[in-house]
């Protein structure tokens, strides 16, 4: 079983080669992170390349929920960060390795969920994947070669969680009243829902930018600090402006 140590999870996307998820598992254990989450892997699930990466990890890829999609990877979080070395064009708050496991010891010790997205390794996570995500984790590597291997991310991450969380403040105003806040599964469900009556109202319009609306539109729900009763208010709303353009 993971231990019962705060922690955030660790959320591999679509991740490539067992060999990285293994190192990845090593790279986690090395710092005392033990929840990891694998999306969609290529090669399938178990993978006996990662086992053998893992080493003395292995209880890690035991241990490891296993999930189609990233919805449902990250549906029981209160806050998601992506990890990116890439300019997205997507308006969200941007961390430095350090500064965003600072916050995220601050939100897990205020009694909030937290994940960290990885991508895979030949190109990232994708626009989509990130617009998921409440904020950024911009690791200030070289312009010139920006590529950063799964597990040496993992690594950093690692690191500089078990740095922050030494340091980790019993609780924070911002984080006041942080088991209210909406998960990301809340969260998920809101845009699917504004979704599908815009699309049915025909607001994403021309057909050429409807999935960079929706992406858009995706990013906005994911950058608010929504709680649940906010979530519901917005339903809410968007089911009684249905209503009343079914009367007439």
């Amino acid at each position: 079983m993971p231990t019962d140590r705060p922690q955030p999870s660790f959320v591999l996307v679509r991740p490539q080669m067992g060999e990285n998820i293994g190192a990845a598992a090593r790279a986690m254990w090395n710092f005392g992170l033990d929840r990891m989450r694998v999306v969609a892997p290529r090669d399938g699930w178990p993978n006996p390349r990662a086992v053998a990466m893992a080493s003395g990890a292995g209880r890690l890829l035991d241990e490891a929920r296993l999930h189609d999609d990233l919805p449902g990877a990250v549906a029981d979080a209160g806050f998601v960060y992506a990890t990116t070395a890439r300019a997205r064009g997507l308006t969200k708050p941007v961390f430095t390795p350090e500064a965003a496991m600072a916050d995220a010891a601050a939100r897990i010790a205020a009694g909030d969920r937290v994940a960290v997205l990885f991508g895979p390794e030949r190109a990232g996570l994708e626009n989509e994947d990130v617009a998921r995500a409440n904020a950024v984790i911009s690791v200030p590597v070289n312009p010139d070669f920006p590529s950063l291997n799964l597990a040496q991310c993992v690594l950093l991450m690692g690191y500089e969680w078990r740095r922050a969380a030494s340091d980790a403040p019993v609780a924070s105003s911002m984080q006041t009243g942080a088991t209210d806040r909406a998960s990301a599964g809340d969260v998920a469900r809101l845009a699917d829902h504004y979704e599908e009556r815009l699309d049915e109202a025909g607001f994403f319009f021309p057909e050429t930018k409807a999935a960079g609306m929706k992406t858009n539109l995706r990013n906005l729900w994911s950058r608010m600090p929504l709680t649940r009763a906010d979530v519901q208010i917005l339903h809410g709303i968007m089911r009684q402006m249905v209503r009343w353009k079914e009367r007439g």
